[in-house]
């Protein structure tokens, strides 16, 4: 196959228009999807929490530990596209079934692991699983609900994710100090086993009949693999990394010159023409960018800046994931009047205030006062979450489905690995004002996002997804 031929998908109007399921299908699917983002999202909150006792157990230093997480961001950020162009090829019901399957074995291996090597081999396998399901997860959203009840099913996924990172330090917390470590991954088994069975309710969305474009898996997978792999070893050794990040952006131009004279592209450039897409990826990218780079530096802000004690420390970052949760059945509601660069925008900038207000913080701050600001940046990470997900998963046509959840949650990783570069980068400037840095930093990426916002509303680029 030449892949610079123009591929034909299946015809839109020959696509029937998502209306949702009937219950209960409906509520079964929905569960399946459920259960695969507390899946995904606890696997990598109960492994960050476990990471001293695997470096222990397995006698290795507490830096070479931290692979077993990027292992599996790696696994993720490098097959989210390559996999989302499978699922329109294979259907998006057996894709659920092959990722689900592929993160029980992996998670198998994990518990079996008695090298780093087979761990981060399990690791790999794991985040191969949870790319194949999480690529799936906003064209199955948007096929799941009616579309009245659309904004209500992204609001749900955003509550889970908010919940699941709330729960999961605790829960890898509770598991390790009962069992050895290696029941942190068998914990998650017995849930993939009823999003299996939750498969078979899930709704049946055209393929389109393209082959696969293999080339342009590959560079993909260099493109993003080096990028992250390059943001990780930036603060460590910045020469290797310079050299990593040249070769990813050689990759990303030979990928971009491959896919742009084509009708579905692996990296799905053809969306990145429809406008409302276009801002709402780029706000995306810019919020989580924001976010990450704030949820890193606040520990440290936290205890040596404010000199707050660790258990303090804890209690206060559950008020975050809470004011998303609290939020976001508003955000849903609101989402079906009025625009997204409307609540989007509003959304930035209560972060904003926020962010702020943690950054200007006196020394000494009353607990209540600092609780109210991370509950306000809560607040705007959720109320921007669902009216802007909703205009992203809307604006595209209904057989890219797939490649508009896999933008979707490549945007989302992006956004975090920049913000975590961002971190890396202000503590090596200055090891004592590095977070102070780091969260002016993230300030100011919130005020570009609600800049941006503010022109898509004057350009009314989104009215059509209400």
């Amino acid at each position: 196959m030449n892949a610079n031929e123009p591929v034909t998908p299946a015809s839109p109007s020959s696509a029937p228009k998502p209306c949702g399921l009937p219950a209960p299908a409906r509520y079964w699917a929905a569960l399946g999807v459920l259960l695969a983002i507390s899946i995904t999202v606890l696997d990598a909150g109960i492994a960050n929490i476990a990471l001293p006792t695997i470096a222990n157990d397995l006698g290795i230093r507490p830096s070479t530990s931290i692979w077993i997480v990027n292992a599996y961001t790696i696994s993720i950020i490098a097959t989210l596209l390559p996999f989302s162009a499978v699922a329109e090829r294979i259907g998006f019901t057996l894709m659920y079934r092959i990722g689900i399957s592929v993160f029980i074995a992996g998670a198998i291996i994990c518990s079996m692991a008695d090298s780093l090597g087979l761990l981060l081999l399990g690791r790999i396998i794991q985040g191969m699983g949870s790319s194949s399901v999480m690529c799936l997860f906003g064209g199955m959203v948007r096929n799941i609900y009616p579309p009245h009840k659309l904004a209500a099913g992204i609001s749900l996924n955003a509550m889970t994710v908010g919940l699941m990172a709330v729960l999961s330090p605790s829960i890898g917390a509770f598991i390790i100090t009962i069992a050895p470590w290696k029941w942190i991954f068998i914990f998650t088994i017995p849930f993939c086993l009823v999003a299996l069975y939750a498969a078979r309710f899930l709704p049946l969305i055209p393929k389109i009949s393209a082959p696969f474009d293999y080339i342009s898996a590959v560079l993909n997978m260099l493109t993003f693999g080096l990028f992250i792999w390059a943001l990780d070893e930036s603060g460590n050794k910045p020469v290797i990394a310079g050299t990593g990040l040249l070769l990813s952006l050689f990759f990303a131009i030979l990928l971009i010159r491959r896919s742009a004279p084509q009708t579905a592209p692996l990296v799905p450039i053809d969306l990145f023409r429809i406008p409302t897409f276009r801002y709402a990826i780029m706000i995306s990218a810019l919020t989580f960018m924001a976010a990450t780079s704030a949820m890193l530096a606040l520990p440290f802000y936290f205890q040596n800046v404010l000199g707050l004690p660790l258990a303090t420390v804890g209690i206060l970052f559950s008020t975050w994931p809470i004011g998303s949760i609290v939020i976001a059945p508003l955000a849903a509601r609101l989402s079906a009047r009025f625009p997204a660069s409307l609540l989007s925008g509003i959304g930035a900038a209560i972060m904003f205030m926020g962010l702020g207000g943690l950054l200007l913080l006196p020394n000494p701050s009353p607990l209540t006062l600092i609780s109210l600001y991370m509950f306000l940046t809560g607040m705007g990470f959720g109320f921007f979450q669902t009216p802007n997900n909703k205009a992203m998963l809307l604006s595209t046509p209904i057989h890219r489905s797939s490649a508009t959840g896999g933008a979707q949650a490549t945007t989302r990783l992006f956004g975090q690995g920049v913000g975590a570069a961002i971190v890396a980068l202000c503590f090596s400037v200055s090891q004592n004002e590095g977070a102070i840095y780091a969260l002016a930093a993230s300030v100011v990426v919130t005020i570009i996002a609600v800049l941006i916002n503010l022109i898509r509303y004057f350009k009314k680029l989104d009215t059509a997804v209400i």
